[in-house]
């Protein structure tokens, strides 16, 4: 059951990836989609989307591994996934908010 779940959960994190990382949904992202519109136009949306969409294919790397070790019953397989799921958050964290990236 848990493994149904976990693929559940996955498809709408799989589907946010593809789009995202055509460059497109932006405004699906918290933060940016709160910004004022002359606080939006000093950032690459473009460049900003496909870097959150690698992000969200690294999330949905991370459910993947979920539903495997639901599948296999290896508590390993679930340890590498919590943390390749925490260093995924503090890198895109620290890469996305250190520099000005996404400014144009």
């Amino acid at each position: 059951m848990d493994t149904i779940v976990c693929l559940i959960i996955m498809i709408p994190f799989l589907i946010f990836a593809i789009v995202l990382s055509q460059g497109k949904g932006a405004f699906l992202l918290a933060g940016y989609n709160t910004m004022k519109e002359s606080k939006k136009e000093t950032y690459n949306e473009k460049a900003l989307a496909k870097f959150m969409g690698k992000i969200m294919y690294g999330y949905t790397f991370c459910i993947l591994l979920w539903a495997l070790d639901g599948v296999f019953k290896t508590e390993w397989l679930f340890i590498v996934s919590v943390v390749l799921f925490i260093g995924l958050t503090v890198f895109t964290l620290l890469y996305a908010n250190l520099g000005n990236r996404f400014k144009k």
